[in-house]
Order: C-alpha cells, then structure tokens, then sequence
C-alpha cells in the first residue's frame, strides 16, 4: 500500500507578489525550494490562511535569496500582497518509508526568511 503523506512545508510565507497574466504557478524564492526540498515544477498545495483558500499548483524557481513568494495566474485571486500562506509538498510513500518519514517544516519571518523553531 501506498500512503501520501508530507514530505515538506514552509510556513506562514509571505505573499509578495500576483501576477494575474502570467503562466499559473507560484514563483518561490530558489533557496526556500531547497531547504524545503521543493523542486521546480513539483505540485504543492497552498493555504491561505488569510482568506481560507486552499489549491493546487505547481512552483517556479525565483531569484535565489529573494524572499519572493509569488502567485502567477488564476491563482493570484486567490490571495493578497501581505497575505500569510502555508506551502505543502506531499509524496507517495511505502509503508516502512511512512512511518520513517520526518518531514522538512521551514519557518519563515515576515521578510520570508527561515527562522529556527
């Protein structure tokens, strides 16, 4: 059996940017991919904790210590500049792999920079 389960998060990014006629995605700050194991083009769900909207995307690499957190396409009406979101990955793991499983939680500050909880 199967199980998807979380592989990783960032927590309480910062919306930066929305641009409404661009291809739909999310453009995150390359750095914050790689510490949360994200890589560009992987789906990921997006919370909204500002309004309740929750959806499903895609990432873009941005400019590598940026801080951008950037909703592109349909998705920029789904949120505000200044906005407070949770990025989530998810994969696909065996039963052994499941219960070994200890998933990558990235905190981030106002300026979308990781901070040690």
């Amino acid at each position: 059996m199967q199980r998807i389960m979380k592989k990783s998060k960032m927590h309480t990014a910062t919306i930066t940017g929305l641009e409404l006629y661009y291809e739909g995605s999310i453009t995150i700050d390359r750095d914050l991919l790689e510490q949360s194991d994200i890589l560009p083009g992987e789906q990921v769900q997006v919370v909204n904790l500002n309004n309740g909207q929750r959806f499903v995307t895609y990432t873009i690499a941005g400019e590598r210590g940026s801080g951008t957190i950037e909703l592109n396409g349909p998705a920029a009406r789904l949120a505000a500049v200044g906005d407070k979101v949770i990025v989530i990955s998810y994969g696909n793991y065996d039963e052994e792999e499941a219960r070994k499983l200890e998933p990558i939680v990235l905190f981030l500050d106002a300026n979308n920079r990781p901070v040690r909880k």
